[in-house]
């Protein structure tokens, strides 16, 4: 058994969010994949399990709260008290500021930020020893704003700024929040941009001391 909390990956796909949970389970944290897709997420979370971690799959729509507060219990009970969450979910199509009816508004803000606001609400209160980290996938559209992705870019915008307050509000208690900001493309094969690497950063981030900890990681 690891000495390490456990770490809750929401957001879990074939990207960058099973190279996030791969990166805390090569780091010793028993790792919950989370995520709408159920068959897959066990796939993901067997290909983790035949690489010798603990891995558990949980499904749930980030944007059912009541869901999502029960699947992370259920994390915190099958893997014992969580060190890390990675907030990784996102809804992502393309729109135009003019072009969207408030129904996709409210289902965009839905996933991009109220997701993001109760996975983090809920889990700072069970963090192991009152100490963790929480880590949200933050985007370019959120420092440059796209025509053509408005609901993204208003929702990365909104996660930033939470993200912010939130840093100042738990920094003291020893809750180290910081958002990863990508400012480029996920792109596997790519140096730079191939989520294995981006993933290492977030166990970075988790590992640094305090004096280090700022509110946002640009990473570009």
């Amino acid at each position: 058994m690891t000495d390490k909390g456990s770490a809750l990956i929401v957001g879990v796909g074939p990207g960058l969010g099973v190279a996030v949970a791969r990166a805390f389970a090569e780091a010793g944290h028993p790792v919950a994949l989370i995520g709408r897709t159920d068959t897959k997420l066990k796939e993901l979370a067997a290909q983790l399990h035949a690489e010798g971690h603990t891995a558990q799959a949980y499904q749930a729509d980030a944007a059912d709260p009541a869901r999502l507060r029960s699947v992370l219990d259920a994390a915190v009970a099958e893997l014992g008290a969580p060190e890390v969450l990675v907030y990784n979910a996102a809804l992502a199509r393309p729109d135009t500021p003019t072009g969207v009816s408030p129904e996709d508004w409210t289902a965009g803000l839905a996933v991009n930020v109220v997701g993001a606001t109760v996975a983090a609400s809920h889990v700072i209160p069970a963090l192991r020893g009152g100490r963790g980290t929480v880590l949200f996938t933050g985007g370019g559209f959120a420092l440059a704003p796209s025509p053509v992705y408005a609901t993204l870019s208003v929702g990365k915008a909104a996660l930033r700024a939470y993200a912010q307050a939130l840093h100042e509000d738990q920094r003291d208690a020893g809750v180290h929040v910081t958002t990863v900001t990508i400012g480029g493309f996920i792109n596997a094969g790519d140096d730079r941009f191939d989520p294995a690497a981006i993933a290492r950063v977030y166990v970075e981030l988790h590992q640094h001391p305090q004096d280090q900890w700022q509110a946002e990681h640009l990473y570009a």
